[in-house]
């Protein structure tokens, strides 16, 4: 069939992303690990055309940096650099509930939340449990979902990307927490509830406790030395 190469290509190449991508932020990919497409190619069993697409894809994400006749390296992001995405997630959070507030949700959002719901509680049980791992699948669900009821594709994808790299900076210090299950924010329920309420103050209190859990977090980080 014409083009099916191309498809199967494609679809290798967002499997392959994937995959690396679920390494990083399961901290088996530290920050700062160097890596070549034709090693990743023999690691998967795959030629190196789409390993190298797959690879390209994620530094356009800010994943990974391209070292220059080395290969790919999983980038190394700073306090201020995860300052700087809580900053960002928060005018996009902001915006997304404003807009729910002023011109309610997109079609289809009560059968949105039924999934939405389902994704909070196994994020807060994930959270309370101190399951890592399992709580940035589901919480990086979560906020997609959420963010969805407006709507508009390009709003949850841009807010997904960047909660993507907020994990990938944290995972690496979150694992060195002794004590991980204060760490982690665990208001999921609370936050899907007063959405489904349009309580708009209850909402944004939530929000600002939810960014100011992270930016606290940091500051505790910049006073280890971290």
């Amino acid at each position: 069939m014409p083009g099916s190469g191309a498809v199967t290509r494609n679809t290798l190449r967002q499997q392959i992303a994937d995959a690396l991508r679920d390494e990083v932020l399961a901290g088996r990919l530290p920050p700062g690990t160097e890596f070549t497409v034709k090693q990743i190619a023999e690691q998967y069993g795959v030629s190196a055309t789409p390993v190298r697409e797959a690879l390209v894809d994620l530094a356009a994400q800010g994943l990974l940096d391209s070292v220059q006749h080395r290969g790919f390296r999983v980038r190394i992001f700073s306090v201020d650099d995860f300052r700087g995405m809580v900053e960002a997630r928060t005018l996009i959070v902001d915006g997304i509930f404003r807009r729910l507030v002023e011109r309610g949700t997109a079609p289809g959002a009560a059968e949105m939340l039924v999934s939405v719901r389902r994704r909070a509680e196994e994020a807060r049980r994930a959270a309370l449990s101190g399951s890592l791992e399992v709580l940035i699948g589901y919480d990086l669900r979560f906020w997609r979902e959420l963010s969805a009821l407006v709507g508009n594709v390009y709003i949850a994808d841009f807010l997904h990307r960047i909660r993507v790299q907020c994990w990938v900076f944290a995972v690496p210090h979150l694992q060195q927490e002794p004590t991980l299950r204060s760490a982690l924010w665990s208001g999921h329920n609370e936050l899907v509830e007063a959405v489904t309420r349009a309580d708009a103050h209850e909402v944004r209190r939530l929000v600002h406790a939810y960014n100011q859990h992270g930016l606290d977090w940091a500051s505790g980080l910049t006073a280890a030395g971290a």
